[in-house]
């Protein structure tokens, strides 16, 4: 039981917390702004989930621009395609999550908030513009963020591709 508790991540420092959580809310409202000022949607819920691991976890794998990217894009195409052909299914709603899982593991671009993206355009039944905005728009411009946040605070992402 103690294996289920037991916190495997290694403790960061609190300055580092601070430029995190500050880098994420910057980057979200950013997008929020973004959808008021343009009367669009920019910001979604699976872009916060996308936030934590782009700022808190910038070198981890699952976090990197074309995972974050692919991933979110990937989710949505998936479920949209399911929209098109059979809407009103709930339960494809978890189909389109699945799919979008076993998808992105065999492309390699495996992105965690995107199984949310899935589920989002599923359940409300996107239109097809929901692919690019907030979508594929607002993943690269959290990408963009990231990066230039990494950069400021003299951090690093994403990471060097590996031979």
């Amino acid at each position: 039981m103690k294996s289920f508790w037991h916190r495997h991540q290694p403790p960061m420092r609190v300055h580092s917390a601070l430029l995190a959580g500050a880098g994420a809310a910057l980057a979200l409202a950013a997008l929020g702004f973004l959808g008021e000022w343009t009367g669009h949607l920019w910001l979604i819920a699976p872009f916060g989930a996308s936030a934590v691991l782009i700022f808190a976890a910038p070198t981890a794998v699952l976090s990197q621009p074309a995972n974050l990217v692919g991933g979110h894009v990937t989710g949505a195409l998936i479920a949209l395609a399911l929209v098109a052909v059979f809407p009103g299914h709930v339960w494809l709603a978890a189909v389109a999550a699945g799919l979008a899982i076993t998808t992105m593991v065999l492309m390699r671009i495996v992105h965690p908030p995107a199984g949310a993206t899935a589920l989002l355009a599923y359940l409300t039944s996107a239109e097809w513009t929901f692919l690019f905005l907030p979508v594929l728009a607002g993943s690269i411009l959290l990408v963009a963020f990231a990066w230039g946040w990494q950069r400021l605070i003299g951090g690093t992402y994403p990471l060097a591709p590996s031979e």
